[in-house]
């Protein structure tokens, strides 16, 4: 009876020390530097500009569904837009976003640390915006007008990194926007503008 409590007593310690050290929920911090552009199309027929530099800066929720995936939700911070060197070298589209993406994420075993690739969506709200042509700079006004732009967006991300086992990660990521930022529409033809953005940084978890 005596070697059976022993045996058990080890059973739940040891137990309680997996679970210590595998952590169903962890919170991090990002931060990196972002590529966006914008791509317009109407009629068929698409195009973009340079993508311009940019930056990130955010915080995520690391929830552990399985051994092998987590849902990861967070809030970002970024700017997102574009620059035209073709017409001007100092033209851009500036838009700061605050952003929510939710992710699944698979996590496998790899050297010392552990490879991860995800997906999901996000929905962001646009802070602020302006665009700059010819040294001078003009707000964005946002609504439902055609001289406005929308300012929610939406869309798919996707991830990839490495993480190593004292929570440094390096990661890379591109966002694929799917909401149409522009309300122009004349002659029934609509101009259609949506967000890319490519972005890599580094991530600690807590």
């Amino acid at each position: 009876m005596k070697k059976i409590v022993l045996l058990l007593t080890l059973a739940a310690g040891l137990s309680v020390a997996v679970n210590a050290q595998d952590k169903p929920v962890s919170f991090g911090v990002k931060a990196g530097i972002a590529f966006p552009n914008l791509v317009y199309s109407a009629s068929g027929l698409s195009a973009s500009a340079d993508a311009k530099t940019s930056f990130y800066v955010g915080g995520i929720a690391d929830v552990k569904v399985s051994p092998i995936f987590s849902v990861q939700p967070g809030l970002t911070f970024m700017n997102k837009g574009t620059k035209s060197d073709a017409l001007d070298a100092g033209a851009s589209i500036n838009f700061s976003y605050l952003e929510l993406p939710v992710n699944l994420i698979a996590n496998f075993n790899a050297g010392p640390g552990k490879f991860f690739i995800g997906a999901g969506p996000y929905a962001a709200y646009a802070l602020s915006g302006n665009s700059k042509a010819d040294g001078v700079k003009e707000d964005a006004e946002f609504g439902s007008g055609e001289e406005q732009v929308k300012r929610m967006d939406f869309g798919v991300n996707f991830l990839t990194g490495y993480k190593l086992t004292n929570g440094l990660n390096l990661h890379a990521g591109y966002g694929l926007g799917l909401n149409n930022l522009s309300n122009i529409s004349e002659d029934g033809m609509t101009l259609k503008v949506k967000n890319r953005v490519f972005s890599v940084g580094l991530g600690f978890n807590f």
